[in-house]
């Protein structure tokens, strides 16, 4: 049996001598935990402006999801340019090979980043954070790692992304299993052989659907366990020449300016009327184009009532169910992946972007098990047994389970408030936050991309650097202004969490159990973990609060 791992502790520490960022007792200005797109930004510009800035990396290379990210079929959902830096200094030199990339290009973007604004000389990796607690005395954060080393910083800022904790299931025997079985987001670099052999994938989020579609191409079977079926789109993916980009390039900041104008920071919005403004027939044109384009316009670039109305969403469901069913010829299968009544309002859980996911599952070799009717009961030394007393057997199980999003990092790294009091337990039966970047009791400390920012509704890049420019353009202010400490009130706390919950209640995303709303992992609140307001929305509150002479925190 191939033993497979459940956590990110390190699994070869190695520290650099003659490199202070592994000293045993580190002192900087800034500390920043996780070094993706998020870490490597608030380095680089903080470094521009003066701060002595370290990264603490649990992983052995730059890229956050995209070094973990190595399961069979990982790639982006966000098409390029938009899922990159719009910093020209990293885009004039680099191009791309396809519109949606894959893992292993995303890896030499980070190297191509690295080898421009040359972060790797400030980061330890094979560091996990494990405590960290702001000190008054000596106004500084007290941060302790895995394998004993401590930092004191003045600023902490997190970037640990929004699925830095992996989800597992509890079923009985997975121990057992003599085959190979992986967690996702931590499959073998090397990859797993699935020539020929009979692979079961767990899980139908956009990791599921990547892997069944990508096995299915050699193995010999592929089982798919779907709990709730993907609503997916087509991807629509096609190569790119180096060419197009360079012609392109010329109009890439105003892409970018463009970006941070729509509502989840891609390169197209909702459109300005609703669903039923347009006639059947002018409907049914709208849609297919949409469908035709590929991405996300289906989803995003819709009428602009999709996610008010539910009359409106099962229009937008119909023509999704249509154009699904027809691609698949099993009646049996048809029904599971894409039934006739929807199973939750389209598009309040993230759908996923595929390439022939259906036309793969449709092939008789390979079958689709709904865990709803017939859950999954326990692992065995040869297969997945289901609650009717089938036993499937495989040679590869891929649990495709997901994470405990959005807050599961943040509560799983030993964060303690100024009076010691775990965030897990100050979050234990909800998430407060300040501007979904700031926590009461924890001054100094920044985070990005997680609890109550616009994340989900967003794609990374975009956040990232609406958020990060943020804190940058905060920390300046600290420092300019020499404001040794700001925390973030409990009212403006609890008043910012009336507004992440007002936004979304105006939508149809609370009536759907997702990850979004936490759902996804038993006995976690159910609440809206993300901003549903819109990244220009989100940009515009939290500029007031810092142009109000930080409104909403106390300064010393």
């Amino acid at each position: 049996m191939v033993h497979f791992r459940t956590d990110i502790a390190a699994v070869n520490p190695h520290a650099d001598p003659g490199n202070d960022t592994y000293a045993k007792n580190l002192e900087t200005d800034v500390l920043i935990v996780g070094a993706g797109f998020g870490g490597i930004y608030l380095m680089h510009k903080l470094r521009q402006l003066g701060f002595k800035c370290k990264i603490y990396e649990a992983g052995k290379e730059l890229g956050g999801i995209w070094h973990w990210n190595c399961y069979p079929g990982a790639r982006v959902d966000t098409q390029v340019p938009i899922y990159e830096y719009s910093l020209p200094e990293v885009w004039k030199d680099w191009t791309w090979s396809e519109r949606y990339p894959g893992f292993a290009e995303l890896r030499k973007y980070f190297e191509h980043v690295d080898n421009v604004l040359d972060i790797k000389k400030d980061v330890a990796f094979d560091t996990r954070v494990v405590g960290a607690q702001y000190d008054k005395p000596s106004s500084r954060w007290v941060i302790e790692t895995e394998d004993g080393r401590s930092a004191k910083a003045k600023y902490l800022l997190l970037a640990t992304g929004f699925a830095a904790k992996r989800h597992f299931p509890d079923w009985m025997g997975m121990d057992k299993f003599q085959g190979e079985i992986h967690h996702s987001s931590f499959w073998p670099d090397a990859g797993v052989d699935v020539k020929g052999k009979r692979v079961a994938v767990v899980g139908t989020g956009s990791t599921g659907v990547q892997i069944a579609q990508e096995t299915a191409k050699t193995a010999a079977s592929v089982t798919v366990f779907q709990r709730t079926p993907n609503l997916a789109l087509p991807m629509q993916q096609k190569p790119i020449t180096k060419e197009e980009q360079q012609q392109r390039k010329s109009k890439y900041p105003e892409i970018y300016k463009n970006r941070m104008t729509t509502f989840a920071g891609f390169q197209y919005d909702f459109v300005e009327k609703n669903t039923f403004d347009d006639s059947p027939e002018e409907r049914e044109k709208f849609y297919q184009e949409r469908f035709d384009n590929g991405g996300f316009e289906f989803w995003l670039a819709n009428y602009k009532d999709l996610l008010f109305d539910k009359e409106a969403n099962r229009q937008a469901y119909d023509f999704w169910a249509k154009k699904t069913r027809a691609r698949i010829s099993d009646p049996r299968k048809r029904d599971i992946l894409a039934p006739v009544e929807p199973p939750h309002a389209f598009g309040t859980k993230r759908p996923s972007l595929e390439q022939n996911y259906y036309e793969m599952l449709d092939k008789p070799e390979n079958d689709v098990v709904d865990i709803k009717k017939t859950p999954i009961v326990e692992v065995t030394e040869t297969g997945i047994k289901t609650e009717d007393g089938k036993l499937r057997e495989f040679d590869v199980i891929a649990l495709a389970t997901g994470f405990d999003s959005v807050t599961g990092g943040m509560k799983n790294m030993g964060l303690k408030d100024v009076d010691g009091v775990p965030l897990s337990e100050k979050w234990k039966m909800g998430t407060w936050s300040y501007l979904g970047m700031t926590c009461s009791g924890f001054p100094n400390m920044f985070f990005l991309y997680g609890a109550q920012g616009p994340t989900a509704f967003s794609n990374g890049p975009s956040c990232v650097e609406c958020q990060g420019d943020w804190i940058v353009d905060a920390m300046k202010k600290l420092k300019d202004e020499d404001i040794k400490y700001m925390d973030a009130t409990k009212e403006a706390e609890e008043q910012w969490r009336q507004r992440v919950t007002e936004l979304s209640d105006k939508t149809l995303f609370p009536g759907t159990s997702s990850w979004y709303m936490g759902a996804n992992i038993p006995g976690k609140p159910r609440e809206q973990l993300n901003f549903a307001g819109g990244i220009p929305l989100y940009e515009k509150e939290c500029r007031e609060a810092l142009d109000n002479g930080f409104e909403g925190f106390v300064t010393a």
